[in-house]
């Protein structure tokens, strides 16, 4: 296999690998890049494919094709040689006896290729080749912008546990009120959002939990680019479609707890204020916790919220931001680091309402002109 190709061009392709790439598994083919081609000429393609038995990328770019064929190669090794290259055209040519030449202007470089014949089927493939997504009746488009927010809005109150799957990703399931949500939860905070989408209708669409690697990948690949992007399920893998993009990743197994059960249906308390005052406070004060705690305080007065701390050995402080309230004097403990990754997602500039029962409830937090974003989080007991 031989081929010459612009370097931004192959560099794009190579960056969306990385993230999919296994760097430490037992199987080193798992740490390459399958790069194939059955088409010659100016106006040939490749197409780059990328594994970790789990997740699976597939790209398409354009070369110039001179022989056809396919070859491996270390992808992170590869997009490092090519990242420092400079602007132009580079050649890669596989020479056999497990060996690929990379060749640009006067660089040349020679990396180990492994037998494309022993490359892992790339998740999902089969299924694609069975059925396309627009005669699958588990289909969705929209806004690539559109899920990138949802993403955001989510992933980061996924669980670390491993040992939790079913709250290791992130629940997507359509309504029939033409809208699509997303949720995640760790068991200690819970992050819904849900967007309409200029659909007449959705499809009778399965309720599945995507994996917060599948979804890190999917964001950097609408990191640059407008449009829609297509969703499709069959049996245990999600296939997404961008452009000449395909990123494929098999769904969590298990059911998503009751998430409505969480969602706090009444209140006796609102408080409004700035997002970005409060924000601002909770930084500086989370200075003064440590990794072990970082329960911060919260005194709610007429007109105003105290944000203070108290972590011994280390220091204390406290904070005053203008609100809206006209409640009676109201305490209650939560984590300052779930309360500080739920306004970073919320717009800048916008007024943020704060929903509560009583001390020991759970709270609810939305923006003020818009309720499709909601976050809630469990009280902590602060000494």
């Amino acid at each position: 296999m031989e081929f010459s190709v612009g370097k931004e061009d192959l560099l794009q392709c190579l960056y969306l690998v990385q993230g999919v790439v296994e760097r430490r598994s037992s199987l080193p083919m798992l740490s390459h890049v399958l790069i194939e081609s059955d088409s010659t000429g100016e106006e040939g393609v490749i197409s780059l494919g990328a594994t970790d038995l789990e997740i699976g990328i597939r790209q398409q770019c354009q070369a110039e094709v001179k022989a056809s064929g396919s070859m491996t190669a270390d992808a992170r090794k590869l997009y490092e040689i090519i990242r420092e290259l400079p602007s132009g055209h580079i050649r890669l040519r596989s020479s056999g006896n497990g060996w690929v030449d990379v060749n640009s202007g006067k660089s040349r470089f020679r990396i180990a290729s492994l037998d494309p014949k022993e490359f892992p089927t790339i998740t999902g493939q089969k299924e694609k080749q069975e059925e396309s997504p627009s005669s699958s009746d588990q289909f969705i488009s929209l806004p690539g912008s559109t899920l990138r927010e949802m993403i955001e809005k989510t992933l980061f109150a996924t669980s670390p546990d491993e040992t939790r799957l079913n709250l290791s990703g992130v629940y997507l399931e359509t309504q029939k009120d033409g809208k699509v949500r997303m949720v995640a939860s760790d068991g200690h905070r819970l992050s819904l959002i849900e967007r309409g989408i200029d659909a007449p209708s959705l499809p009778d669409w399965p309720s599945v939990i995507l994996p917060k690697k599948g979804l890190v990948e999917t964001r950097k690949l609408l990191e640059r680019s407008e449009g829609t992007i297509d969703v499709s399920v069959k049996d245990s893998v999600v296939n997404l479609k961008k452009e000449t993009t395909e990123l494929f990743m098999r769904l969590i197994e298990g059911d998503f707890p009751d998430y409505q059960q969480v969602v706090p249906k009444e209140h006796t308390h609102r408080i409004e204020f700035p997002r970005d005052e409060l924000l601002s406070a909770l930084r500086r004060i989370l200075i003064l916790t440590t990794e072990r705690s970082r329960g911060i305080k919260l005194q709610f007065e007429k007109d105003k919220i105290e944000v203070s701390v108290n972590t011994p050995d280390v220091g204390e402080g406290t904070e005053e931001i203008a609100a809206s309230y006209a409640g009676d004097g109201l305490s209650i403990g939560f984590n300052g680091r779930y309360l500080t990754e739920a306004l970073n997602v919320m717009n800048e500039g916008d007024s943020v309402v704060l929903f509560l029962k009583d001390e020991m409830s759970p709270g609810l937090l939305q923006q003020k002109e818009s309720d499709e974003f909601s976050y809630v989080i469990m009280p902590m007991k602060i000494n």
